[in-house]
């Protein structure tokens, strides 16, 4: 089990309980392991569901992982301003459906949003008041065996998720809180503490 004192860092004074809740970090972190397993046992935490152009992977099913659409209708929920944020990765767009975070919001729910880095710095200028949640990898060298391991995709695509993943960890400091992923039992315990306002220690750096 990790040593909470080194696997959950507050850059700043923690905003909670935030209407919305934003997980981001490098591709093959674990955010998806880490939501699907917050979807498993937390049903009090309402998950958005983000749209992409990509096909499923094997056991991914629309409207749970993803909505599944073409480039064209994509690029027209774009345009008329359904989505709350979006970008284009590795090759296929992704975005988050507005009206089901504003309605969540609403209703006064917790909700949690599983981003990319480019996708948290469009909701953080959207919703000044979302907690930005950094999921970090316990070492390189430990995300780069995810990514390889994975065999889901071509060499040169996880060629370019490792670039990208490079930048995305040099931007930690834009967000309030960062969980290094030893453990994703106790990420999902964190985040939920985070979410519901349950007190977070910040730790000396």
């Amino acid at each position: 089990m990790a040593d909470p004192a080194h696997s959950i860092r507050s850059h700043d004074t923690v905003p909670v309980p935030a209407s919305l809740t934003v997980l981001s970090g490098p591709s093959g972190v674990g955010k998806s392991t880490v939501v699907r397993a917050i979807r498993r046992n937390c049903p009090q935490i309402w998950l958005s569901v983000s749209v992409t152009t990509r096909r499923p992977r094997p056991g991914e099913v629309h409207g749970r992982e993803y909505f599944f659409v073409g480039e064209r209708e994509f690029e027209e929920m774009a345009r008329s301003g359904q989505l709350l944020e979006w970008a284009r990765f590795a090759g296929h767009y992704y975005g988050t459906p507005r009206a089901p975070v504003i309605a969540t919001q609403r209703a006064g729910l917790p909700g949690l949003l599983e981003v990319d880095v480019v996708g948290a710095r469009q909701v953080r200028a959207a919703a000044p008041d979302a907690l930005l949640v950094f999921l970090a990898p316990p070492s390189w060298d430990e995300l780069v065996r995810r990514l390889t391991e994975r065999e889901t995709e071509p060499a040169d695509v996880i060629e370019r998720r490792l670039e990208a993943a490079r930048a995305e960890l040099r931007a930690e400091s834009e967000f309030d809180v960062t969980l290094v992923n030893t453990s994703v039992q106790d990420v999902c315990a964190q985040l939920v503490a985070l979410m519901t306002a349950q007190p977070v220690t910040k730790q000396a750096e």
